[in-house]
């Protein structure tokens, strides 16, 4: 048996019941968005932290929420977007950190140890 090319029919769905809320975006996936967008900015300047831990947190609790909603609460996109971004701040603020200890280490290592005294003294 072949199938027609074209789009494939589609099951109708039952209609919904009178009660049933409107399918809404969640505000806390556009905020996490945000924060995860600024965590990603400065995360090179170690200011990247705060906002990827917050915008980490309230993920974690959009998703709780909008597993209870049923499914109508949106915004998984802008979640997975924010949580994505604000790892990468993360990550820019760990790579920042080491590099500034490999940087504090070498320049202590160049300096000299002990006194420095003038080349005419004994």
């Amino acid at each position: 048996m072949t199938t027609a090319p074209g789009q494939v029919p589609v099951a109708q769905q039952g209609p919904r019941h009178p009660f049933d809320p409107e399918p809404v975006r969640s505000t806390k996936a556009r905020a996490v968005f945000a924060l995860g967008l600024i965590g990603a900015f400065t995360g090179l300047f170690i200011g990247g932290v705060v906002p990827s831990t917050i915008a980490l947190w309230l993920a974690r609790q959009a998703r709780r929420e909008a597993y209870a909603s049923g499914g109508f609460l949106t915004g998984g996109d802008w979640l997975r977007r924010g949580e994505q971004l604000a790892w990468t701040g993360l990550v820019l603020f760990a790579v920042a950190v080491v590099a500034a200890v490999v940087i504090g280490v070498v320049r202590l290592a160049d300096a000299p140890f002990g006194h420095d005294y003038a080349p005419n003294v004994d």
